[in-house]
Order: C-alpha cells, then sequence, then structure tokens
C-alpha cells in the first residue's frame, strides 16, 4: 500500500470539530444534553458501523448488548458499591463483549436475512429477561435510578463532570477514543478482509482467510462498543432506562447509520446529529405530539431515498465532483503493457512443497452426488510438479464440479485427494489455499467495489499472515513484503498501471488478467485455472494465452477450457471428462487424434478439413 500522504489528518480534523462543537451548535439550536447524546450515539453507531458499513453484516440486535453494558455499569455504581465510572464502564464493555462473542457462536452460522432475523430474536429474549427475571439487578420497567455523573478518580485527585460542558468534555474524549481506534482497524490489514467479506466472502475465504473467525471479531468489536456506549447513556441520563433493550433502540442505530451513510464511521455521528435534532424540533418547537414519531419517519425515507451512500456520502460525491480529476491511465493489452512498461519485478514466489519431482496431487476414486444425480464418478488423476495439464470436455461433463473438489470448496461424496503428500479431502478451501492450492474462476469474483491494488493485497495477506491474525493496529504498509508482492503480481499479469483503478472501471480483458492474478497473488505451488478465456474475444484470447505461457514457466498448473486450438498450445498432458468420468488422457497430439475424442469433443473437425 502506498504510504498516506498526510497521516492523521482525519483525526485532527476530528479533535478541532470537538473542540469547537460545544460553542457552536448552540446556536444552531441544539440543546447541551442533545449534544451530548449525539455522541453517545455516535459512538454505538460506530461499532455498528464498523459490522454493517465495512462487513456488510446488519444486525438488529445491538440494543441487548447496549442494554447489558449500561445495565451492568449501572448496577456497579447504583448497587454493588462501586464509585469509579471508568472502572464500571470497562466492565460493563467487557461483558457486553462475552455476550456478543457468545450471541456470534450462534448467529454468525447463518448468513443475509436469516442472521438479520436471529438478530432480533435475541434482542427480544434480552429484552424479556431485563423485564421478567432479571428484574430485581435491573429494575424492570423503572430501570435504574441514581446513577452518579461520569467521574475520574487519580487516586491523589477526583474528577466529577456533572456539568454540561464537564460531561461533554468527558463523552468528546471517549467518541474520539473510539474512532482513532476504529480508524486504526479499518486501515489495518483486518479492516481491508472486513471489506472483502462484505463484497465478496466467497472469493474472501478461497483466497485462504477464515472469514467466520473475522466476523466474530467485528461482531464482538461492535458489541463491546455498544457496551460503553451504554454506560455513558446511564451516567449522561442519571439512570439507565429499560428502553436500552427494546427493539426500537436497534432501529434507530440502523436509522442512524444509514442517514449519515455506512461505511464511513463518521455517518453513524451525522446521522445521530440530525434524528436527535429533528426529534427535538418535532417535539418541542412543533409541538406535533404524538405524530412526531410519523413525520421523523417520512423525512428518513426521503432521505433514504434520496441520498443512497447518506450525508456523508453525498458530501463526498460533491467533493468528487468538483475536484479535478486525475486522467486515468488507458486500457491497453498485455502485450503493449510489456512493451511500455519496465523490466517486471521478481515473480511471486510458490509456497515451499515437500519434494520438488514426483506428483503433486494424486486423485483416487473421487466421486460426487447430488441426491440422485451422480456429477463425478471414480477419477483417478495425477498431476507431476511441473506439469501444464488441461481439462476438457462438453458442458455437464463434471469439470467445474471436478476443480471445485481438489480446491476443496465442495467435499467429495467418496474418493481421496493428496496434494504435496498430504490427504486433503476433508478440509475447508481456506486450508487448501494456505497449502498452495488456488483456483482463478470462470465467471469472475472480484472485490468491484475496491482498487486493482486493494484486490491484489486481500490475496496476498493470505499468503503474508496465515488464514487468521488479529494484527487490528498494524497499518497495510507495515506488512513485510506486502508491497513486493502486489507490484510483482500486476506486472505478472500487465495492470501495473492500473493498481489504484476501481475494478468497476476495468475492461472485462482486465479483469480476467486481475482474477488469475489474485489466483497468483496467494505464490500458489498448484494453480488452477477455470476457464480463464471465458468470454474473451480473439485479439484477446491471443494475449491472454501469451500471458498464461509466461505465467507457466516453472509453475504447476491445472487448465479448464473449450478453446481446444488455446489448450492444445499451451498444454502438455490433456485429460478428457465425459458424464463425470474421465475418458481419456494424452498428450495434445494423442488427443487431437483420438478417434473417441474427435467424435464426441472435437466434432470429428479434422476429418472435415482433410475432406475439404
Amino acid at each position: 500500500m502506498p504510504t498516506r500522504q498526510r497521516p492523521f489528518v482525519v483525526e485532527i480534523l476530528t479533535l478541532l470539530a470537538l473542540v469547537a462543537a460545544p460553542f457552536v451548535l448552540p446556536h444552531l439550536g441544539f440543546a447541551p444534553a442533545t449534544i451530548n447524546r449525539i455522541l453517545v450515539w455516535g459512538l454505538v453507531g460506530i461499532g455498528f458501523d464498523l459490522l454493517f458499513g465495512f462487513t456488510g453484516l446488519l444486525s438488529f440486535g445491538q440494543a441487548a448488548f447496549f442494554g447489558t453494558g449500561g445495565m451492568i455499569a449501572a448496577y456497579l455504581l447504583t448497587q454493588a458499591g462501586f464509585s469509579d465510572t471508568i472502572t464500571a464502564t470497562l466492565i460493563g464493555t467487557v461483558a457486553a463483549g462475552v455476550i456478543g462473542y457468545l450471541i456470534g457462536l450462534l448467529a454468525l452460522r447463518r448468513t443475509g436475512i436469516y442472521f438479520a432475523m436471529i438478530t432480533v430474536a435475541i434482542a427480544e429474549v434480552f429484552f424479556f429477561l431485563e423485564f421478567n427475571p432479571l428484574s430485581a439487578y435491573t429494575g424492570g420497567e423503572n430501570g435504574l435510578p441514581g446513577v452518579p455523573p461520569p467521574n475520574l478518580n487519580l487516586g491523589f485527585a477526583r474528577f466529577e463532570f456533572s456539568s454540561n460542558l464537564g460531561m461533554y468534555g468527558f463523552f468528546a474524549f471517549w467518541y474520539f477514543v473510539g474512532l482513532v481506534l476504529a480508524l486504526r482497524i479499518v486501515r489495518s490489514p483486518v479492516g481491508l478482509l472486513l471489506r472483502a467479506i462484505r463484497d465478496n466472502p466467497m472469493r474472501a475465504q478461497a483466497l485462504g482467510h477464515d472469514i467466520h473467525g473475522y466476523k466474530m471479531t467485528v461482531f464482538v468489536v461492535a458489541a463491546m462498543y455498544a457496551g460503553f456506549g451504554g454506560s455513558l447513556l446511564g451516567m449522561l441520563q442519571g439512570f439507565m432506562p429499560p428502553d436500552a433493550f427494546m427493539f426500537h433502540t436497534s432501529g434507530e442505530i440502523v436509522m442512524q447509520t444509514a442517514i449519515g451513510g455506512a461505511g464511513w464511521l463518521f455517518g453513524p455521528l451525522l446521522g445521530a446529529t440530525v434524528w436527535l435534532y429533528l426529534s427535538d424540533f418535532f417535539q418541542t418547537t412543533l409541538e406535533l405530539g404524538a405524530t412526531w414519531r410519523l413525520v421523523l419517519g417520512i423525512v428518513f425515507v426521503l432521505l433514504v431515498v434520496f441520498l443512497r451512500h447518506g450525508l456523508v456520502g453525498a458530501i463526498v460525491d460533491i467533493y468528487r465532483l468538483i475536484r479535478p480529476r486525475k486522467t486515468a491511465a488507458p486500457s491497453i493489452g498485455p502485450r503493449a503493457a510489456a512493451a511500455r512498461a519496465p523490466a517486471a519485478p521478481a515473480k511471486p514466489q510458490r509456497k515451499a512443497t515437500s519434494s520438488s519431482s514426483g506428483a503433486i496431487l494424486e486423485v483416487t476414486g473421487l466421486t460426487k452426488r447430488y441426491g440422485g444425480l451422480l456429477a463425478n464418478s471414480d477419477i483417478s488423476f495425477r498431476v507431476d510438479h511441473g506439469e501444464i495439464r488441461g481439462i476438457i470436455g462438453p458442458n455437464g461433463a463434471g469439470k467445474s464440479t471436478f476443480f471445485k473438489m481438489l480446491t476443496c470448496e465442495v467435499m467429495p461424496s467418496a474418493g481421496m485427494i493428496v496434494f504435496d503428500g498430504r490427504d486433503i479431502t476433508r478440509l475447508g478451501v481456506a486450508d487448501a489455499c494456505q497449502l498452495g492450492l488456488t483456483k482463478s474462476y470462470q465467471i469472475n469474483q472480484l472485490f468491484d467495489r475496491l482498487t486493482v491494488r486493494q484486490n491484489l493485497a486481500i490475496a496476498a495477506l493470505g499468503e503474508r499472515r496465515g488464514k487468521f491474525k488479529l494484527d487490528l493496529f498494524k497499518s497495510l504498509p507495515r506488512v513485510p513484503g506486502l508491497d513486493a508482492q502486489i507490484e510483482s503480481t500486476a506486472a505478472l499479469v500487465h495492470l501495473g498501471e492500473r493498481l489504484d483503478t476501481p475494478v468497476a472501471e476495468l475492461a472485462y480483458g482486465e479483469k480476467r488478467r486481475l482474477e488469475i492474478g489474485l489466483a497468483l497473488a496467494t505464490s500458489p505451488s498448484l494453480l488452477l485455472l477455470d476457464e480463464p478465456l471465458a468470454g474473451m474475444s480473439p485479439q484477446e484470447r491471443v494475449e491472454t494465452v501469451a500471458l498464461l505461457k509466461s505465467i507457466a514457466h516453472g509453475r504447476t498448473m491445472i487448465v479448464i477450457d473449450h478453446d481446444m486450438d488455446s489448450m492444445f498450445e499451451l498444454v502438455e498432458r490433456i485429460t478428457v471428462l465425459q458424464e463425470g468420468r474421465v475418458l481419456v488422457e494424452g498428450t495434445p497430439d494423442e488427443i487431437r487424434n483420438n478417434a473417441d475424442v474427435q467424435e464426441a469433443y472435437l466434432g470429428g473437425i479434422h476429418e472435415e478439413a482433410g475432406a475439404a
């Protein structure tokens, strides 16, 4: 990653804004208590934005953690004799994190709408517990009154923040700390992987990452942010309200983030500012009574419909419109790029194998059934170190299923897969990639909202850091060898001039090369290419075949494709599949001249050519 030219600008501007806010906002109609509430909700929203905006996990259960952290801190301060509010807050935060971990064990087993519904159910369970079995500790419908204002005990001196301005300083400090920590997370390798999970979790896993572990991490982090914010709410109001556990609390967190803009970290703060200001305005200034919620709901719908990326997103879009745009590098073919570019850096390293000769992959009796459908039947297959093997067959021959079993995306019904002397039949796809077995996809599986550089970084991080690592506060440029690996891979697939281009702006041929580049960036010892020429024009095919030839030197590869001429030119040996079984294996010349293959797959083209 290129080093940031202006480090800490965001932090400095935020600090200046926090210093100015209590003196500016009252002149805009904000009550002091409202300003403090904005900070509390903004802090809770930072955690939710990490979960939803950066990872794509929509949780409606944040009220459970918000209420848990707040109630535990309030109980300690009102019933257990605690006087140190910071200690009580930290205990409540840790408790919310523990609860988040336990809930995550259940909720993260599902994705999408099912995950969201599980979090809704969990929030309702916590609401029931607070009002019934645990009411002796939580106060039930009365909540816990008597929560003291925040204080700081230094031993030799004790400071209380009971005034509005004093409370603001206390809350602003913790908001700033929470924001700085979140910024460190999103700038870290983990932060980039969270965005990879948001955009394409299947590909992130196939590139060697434990996506479940990273989801659990951000789920717990979001729970701790919510618990911390709940603790601050009790000190702000002087009591811990029972509605902290209610569903509408989770709903408000979601709506405030949507208004402000998800994926920016500042969105929840701006959304809370608009939400709380309008709430006060409709209730006190306009005196709308109970209808204020209806009016606020209509405003929310209008904002979300017309500002799809929220208020922060709209501000960023306006900035991009008025900012002079740098002319993008033109799209050029691999040959032209190779001619114009300087000498390419060293090729990405390959993972070490236990041997440099003999078989790197051996398959015995591999079978896959889907109910009564037999996709592959009793396939035996062997690839030696340094071999370029091709697999051909008509649609429905079982090629893609076979590839998925080789890379451990699909579990075989029977048979054994041995890679580099190790039985990998029951491993997961991330483990297979970590061992050096990686595949490119027939249909591009890229991270479209990110740049070429970030896509290659996601792939390289799996090789550089392993399957799972919690380097939450380590910046990307400090990952040893990462920049060199990204640049060498980009040069290898002729995308060196497009590293900072969003993937969505790439031409189709460039995307296909990037698809291959993602697999190469994992430093595979065995590279599987699933129809790398699919959808290309004739010229793009010629250029990509030349690219694949350059990649193939000293590398072990298995290639599936329907372009027979290109396959015969590229590979050393071919396996022909028919109806899920191996029909024949041989050199390109042997396959070309095999009568069964000509009849079944090549349509007798050589006989027709001879007759002509």
